[in-house]
């Protein structure tokens, strides 16, 4: 069962009231929009949209178990980067808070075979959405050794990007890198011993890297946010939960501009993360760090 991250934090920030309506742009097991649809009943609506159409039925089921009318939401299975035509299409007006969960939902890790966890023996695909020819097999195999290194550098700040793409590429030589175990091995030929006994595990960045490039996560992040800032209502909010570095700056930095056009005013001055005791419960919690700002213009 996922749990969602900073619950009581998200309630509290987005402030939902009796009748408003809110979209949930990442809507995953329901977690958040269930409490944000018990605060907006009885005429209040929410709009939820995740790419996975397991989310959706598991969600609508909840809800519905919760006794939440079927008028009080609207489930779409499309990505959050196509949030203004979503929007445009359902005729979802008078929103008073947007919000983003950015976590890697459980099921991808744990369940997905997408090869998405160095964990387990999966093929290389890395794909949330199975229309997207990208693979990370395709990636790791086809791309050069500069283009490899500068995925693992920039999108997953990897110290030895440059010893990794040159291992993969002399592998790939001879055989193809197929599986995860097959990259793993690669990551652990290239880095050092000391690289290997660390609290993280050697291959997260690279693994990191690669989804984030696959499914050009920070290229739809930015336009989400510019297209959130726009349909957004006059004192609604937009909160965001990041989980790593590279989205919460791009997430920091958009704020900050938003901010300097006076439209928008921080709700949060300083950065929400979890109190120890929900990082203790929960451990993928630990580090989120969540931003609420205000449109007040």
């Amino acid at each position: 069962m996922h749990t969602p991250v900073l619950l009581k934090e998200v309630i509290e920030g987005l402030n939902p009231k009796t009748n408003q309506n809110f979209i949930d742009c990442t809507l995953g097991e329901g977690g958040h929009s269930l409490e944000i649809l018990k605060l907006i009943l009885p005429n209040g609506k929410l709009l939820g949209i995740d790419f996975d159409h397991r989310n959706i039925d598991f969600a609508k089921q909840k809800f519905i178990e919760a006794g939440i009318e079927a008028t009080n939401f609207q489930l779409i299975n499309d990505n959050f980067k196509n949030l203004q035509s979503i929007v445009k299409q359902n005729q979802f007006k008078s929103i008073s808070g947007i919000l983003f969960d950015l976590g890697l939902n459980s099921y991808f890790l744990d369940e997905s075979q997408k090869g998405f966890s160095f964990r387990f023996n999966e093929y290389l695909d890395m794909r949330f959405d199975e229309k997207n020819p990208l693979t990370a097999f395709e990636i790791i195999n086809h791309y050069s050794e500069n283009q490899i290194e500068s995925i693992l550098s920039e999108l997953g700040e990897e110290s030895f990007s440059k010893s990794i793409a040159k291992q993969i590429v002399a592998t790939r030589k001879n055989q193809e890198i197929k599986t995860t175990f097959d990259l793993n091995e690669v990551i652990y030929q290239a880095t050092p011993h000391w690289y290997h006994h660390r609290k993280i595990h050697p291959s997260t960045k690279t693994f990191m890297a690669l989804r984030i490039y696959v499914n050009q996560e920070l290229e739809n992040l930015k336009s989400a946010i510019s297209q959130a800032a726009e349909i957004i209502d006059i004192h609604g909010r937009i909160a965001i939960i990041a989980f790593h570095s590279l989205e919460d700056r791009i997430i920091k930095n958009y704020f900050k501009e938003l901010i300097n056009t006076n439209q928008f005013k921080f709700i949060n001055k300083k950065t929400i993360v979890p109190k120890w005791t929900e990082v203790k419960q929960n451990k993928r919690s630990r580090s989120a760090k969540l931003r609420i700002i205000e449109k007040i213009n």
